[in-house]
């Protein structure tokens, strides 16, 4: 009996809150519907809340209620992980209402709704950049602010996050053996971030794509890409000493300098093949040379020798008279 009688309370209750929520989505009585939303609120009933404050907008526009209404429903919409819109509404209200006791609380929550919007680093992260510029524009305008001291925190976690993305884009150039993008892409991500925590897995990287560049390298560059990774592996020894990355680098720099010993020995080869080839072009060119000398030489003889004997014609032509006129008598 005693169960039944909870049950049936319990109905009751269930029933009367319904009944309230509908009385109010159909009422077009202000105070009525502002009094259903509030409770929702008080109640952490953010859907319902946020249904009534909509109906609220228009009928509260112009009165006292104005501001709490559209600064309860940033907060219902913050609680009900609507961030981008709760975001917008709490800038909203701190901008429409400056001097408003809650204006500060307004910015700060405005910077919090986009730090939390903030995408997966693997995702896009222009709501990460967005939120970073919220969170400093709050620090330059409340610089005094309670609220401020985890707003660095924040501002260099989502940084990280950044940071973070740009170096995994990087490490994927390297997993394709695209060497020189790895290479340039490492360090364009150490000039955009000179304060990054990846510093030292930035330096590996290189030196790593740097050392596979100098082994895989056409003989043009070969010199030039070895002599870049030595380099690197004795800045990686003198920056990051008595680490993982230096024992690496000591391991590389001793493979470097064998690669660079067994190419000077290929360069040497291939420089006297070079000249061997030069050498014997050169000699096939001499003597091209001379056969083209020797044909020349004797069509200028023949060319000369027709000239001689057409002189010739032309001077005997001259020398002999015409002979003389002959008449015929007519019978």
């Amino acid at each position: 009996m005693k169960k039944y009688i909870l049950g049936l309370f319990a109905v009751a209750v269930v029933s009367s809150c319904v009944s309230q929520q509908e009385r109010a989505m159909k009422s077009a009585d202000k105070n009525f519907i502002l009094k259903a939303a509030n409770e929702n609120f008080a109640k952490k009933k953010w859907k319902n809340a946020l249904a009534l404050y909509d109906r609220l907008t228009n009928l509260v526009a112009g009165t006292d209620d104005f501001p709490n209404v559209g600064f309860n429903t940033a907060y219902a919409n913050y609680y009900d992980k609507s961030y981008k819109l709760a975001g917008h509404q709490f800038k909203n209200f701190a901008v429409s209402f400056p001097k408003d006791p809650r204006a500060e609380e307004a910015a700060y929550m405005s910077a919090l709704c986009y730090y939390e919007g903030s995408m997966d680093y693997n995702l896009d992260q222009s709501t990460t950049e967005t939120a970073i510029n919220e969170l400093q524009d709050f620090l330059t305008n409340y610089p005094n602010s309670e609220r401020s001291k985890n707003i660095s925190q924040l501002i260099d976690e989502l940084s990280y996050k950044l940071e973070f993305k740009a170096y995994e884009n990087a490490k994927q150039y390297f997993k394709m053996a695209d060497y020189k993008a790895a290479n340039v892409t490492f360090d364009n991500l150490l000039e955009d971030f000179p304060s990054t925590k990846l510093r030292p897995k930035i330096y590996d990287y290189i030196m790593k794509s740097r050392y596979e560049l100098a082994l895989k390298s056409v003989y043009d560059l070969k010199d030039e890409r070895i002599e870049s990774a030595l380099a690197y592996t004795r800045f990686i020894e003198k920056e990051l000493p008595n680490t993982e990355y230096s024992k690496t680098a000591a391991d590389l720099k001793v493979k470097l300098a064998k690669e660079k010993e067994n190419f000077a020995v290929v360069k040497k080869q291939t420089e006297a093949r070079i000249a061997a080839l030069t050498a014997r072009q050169k000699k096939e060119a001499d003597k091209i040379a001379e056969k083209n000398k020797a044909d020349q030489q004797v069509k200028d003889q023949i060319s000369n020798e027709k000239k001689a004997m057409q002189i010739q014609r032309d001077s005997a032509a001259l020398q002999t008279p015409p002979p003389a006129a002959t008449f015929k008598i007519q019978r």
